[in-house]
């Protein structure tokens, strides 16, 4: 069964944060991870409060809140009907987890590098890219801007 992810926004000309004269990069980052969770399966749908009205009075629960709480209760995120957050843009770690998606750690294998000031990644350090000998400084990778 597919998971459905309803977002209902406050006023604002775009959902992705990617309008007017400055970027908002937390709704930058909250439309990459809703468009990711399409990609895990999850039907994702957002309403905004100046183009969609309707839709927020046609939920019983999103009016409520809103009479109750004012739009200082938005975002709603509901998950399967249900309210799952509300007020705050919630990470990928929070979305995915109720729905059982794991959320694969970003660079964790560039984590791992055994020198403090190693740029490469233990699978370049295990084929030769980088041999220890071979690792530049943090100053040479800077300068050269990058690594091996």
């Amino acid at each position: 069964m597919t998971t459905t992810i309803e977002v209902f926004d406050p006023a604002m000309c775009c959902s992705t944060g990617v309008c007017g004269p400055s970027v908002d990069p937390e709704l930058a980052r909250f439309e990459a991870d809703l468009r990711w969770l399409g990609t895990q399966g999850a039907s994702v749908t957002r309403y905004n409060l100046a183009s969609e009205p309707g839709e927020f009075v046609a939920r019983p629960v999103v009016a409520a809140m809103l009479a109750d709480g004012g739009e200082d209760v938005l975002p709603i995120v509901l998950l399967d009907g249900k309210v799952r957050f509300s007020g705050t843009w919630p990470s990928r770690t929070d979305l995915a987890a109720p729905l059982g998606i794991t959320v694969p750690a970003v660079g964790a294998d560039l984590l791992a590098s055994t020198s403090s000031d190693a740029c490469c990644t233990p699978t370049e350090q295990a084929t030769g890219c980088c041999a220890p000998e071979e690792q530049p400084t943090a100053a040479q990778t800077a300068s050269a801007g990058g690594c091996c």
